[in-house]
């Protein structure tokens, strides 16, 4: 599993796995809108990494970042480690 720190959100980290097929397999949002981010975690499993960060990435919320932004480049930084830790 690896953990990503957020920046500039209500939520604090996020859990992530993706598979050797590139699948997110686990998503967990810490803090933030328990609705929002238990919502979006569980619309992700199951779906292409790839696919969802480009999905993602630069939606805004408040400033220049949101929790589905954030999740893109949790996606990134976990692809750029080697997909694990």
């Amino acid at each position: 599993m690896f953990t990503y720190k957020t920046r500039g959100t209500c939520s604090t980290a996020i859990d992530l796995d993706i598979n050797a097929e590139n699948v997110i397999t686990a998503c967990t949002f810490h803090h933030g809108c328990k609705g929002n981010t238990a919502g979006l975690a569980k619309m992700v499993i199951g779906r292409d990494a790839n696919e969802v960060k480009d999905l993602l990435r630069g939606i805004p919320c408040r400033g220049n970042t949101s929790c589905p932004d954030q999740l893109s480049r949790a996606i990134e930084a976990y692809q750029s480690q080697g997909g694990s830790l």
